[in-house]
């Protein structure tokens, strides 16, 4: 009798080795414990945890976290991202108080507050956001406070309602290339993207604006220049450009690995469009080294505007990170 044998899906992607340069230490000294802990203690999510980001031991080890609010249930499901995605039940009124609180308890200079997607609100949950920012500035009003804001669909009005509630930075993550927006970002426009900064700048032309790519997704060179010109075009003041690690077989395959030195040469390359900083690094995500990125942005006066930077070229570690977003 014969014995039956499982069949191969040929057209799975096979998946070149994770590069050493991606190493990273496994997260666990007493300062990321006890972050944890309070997150804990007080019902918060962090975008670190829920989207994996290899930084988090070195981030919460100097007490610094990216806040996620409105839930950790995306309305969306993007092909690169690891937050759990499907149709969010609640909305947790408390909760802006709850991380004001938080964050002057722990002390931070530079916090930053972004959310899952929530299209089944009928502003975004921008005013979420403001009301997070305005606790924020009532309980450590010496905080910079850094907003990594959804699409809102396209709605000025909920763009606005954040720009009113006075963050330091505006932040929105275009992620990648035109061409790759029907695969990778389901539910987000490329044009709407560009439009957010344009309609951000008209409202508040003093406001530091951010965005960050994620590279290894199938872009072309000649793509990526051209998305971080339209970037730079929209009058985006900080740029952070990062590696992207596939969660799961269940999520978009990595198409190639950049070596650091191709990153160094990229934030040159940003350099020369004319932003004031580019984080541009393997493991660089959006919220990573926040803080020294909006004061390379913005020196204080009198200082030479510093050029361009990149992560460190050498990350020795030892544990294999699991892939990250950007939002």
């Amino acid at each position: 009798m014969g014995v039956s044998l499982p069949l191969l899906d040929a057209t799975r992607v096979a998946q070149p080795p994770k590069p050493s340069w991606l190493k990273v230490r496994a997260p666990g000294g007493p300062k990321y414990i006890r972050l944890k802990g309070l997150m804990r203690e007080w019902n918060l999510h962090s975008v670190c945890e829920e989207a994996h980001c290899p930084n988090i031991g070195e981030c919460w080890e100097d007490l610094t976290a990216t806040f996620m609010i409105l839930g950790a249930v995306c309305t969306r499901n993007c092909g690169y991202c690891a937050v759990a995605h499907g149709r969010p039940t609640w909305e947790d009124r408390e909760e802006p108080e709850r991380v004001g609180r938080a964050v002057g308890e722990l002390g931070l200079e530079h916090v930053v507050i972004t959310s899952v997607n929530r299209d089944d609100l009928a502003d975004g949950g921008a005013a979420h956001f403001a009301a997070t920012t305005r606790a924020i500035r009532q309980h450590a009003p010496g905080c910079r406070v850094e907003l990594l804001i959804p699409d809102f669909q396209g709605r000025t009005d909920a763009l606005e309602t954040v720009i009113a509630a006075g963050p330091d930075v505006l932040n929105h993550n275009t992620e990648t290339v035109p061409r790759l927006y029907k695969v990778a970002r389901h539910g987000g426009r490329y044009e709407r993207t560009l439009d957010l900064f344009r309609h951000a700048r008209r409202v508040a032309p003093r406001l530091i604006t951010k965005s960050g790519i994620i590279l290894g997704l199938g872009e072309e060179r000649d793509e990526l220049l051209a998305t971080m010109a339209d970037l730079r075009a929209a009058d985006v003041n900080i740029l952070t450009l990062g590696q992207y690690l596939r969660p799961s077989a269940q999520h978009l395959p990595v198409a190639r690995f950049y070596h650091p030195d191709e990153f160094a040469e990229l934030a040159e390359r940003g350099h020369e469009m004319g932003f004031a900083h580019v984080e541009s690094g393997p493991l660089v995500r959006s919220s990573y080294h926040a803080k020294k990125q909006t004061d390379l942005a913005h020196p204080p006066p009198g200082e030479v505007q510093p050029k361009a930077s990149r992560a460190d070229k050498e990350l020795p570690g030892e544990v294999q990170p699991k892939a990250s977003r950007a939002d």
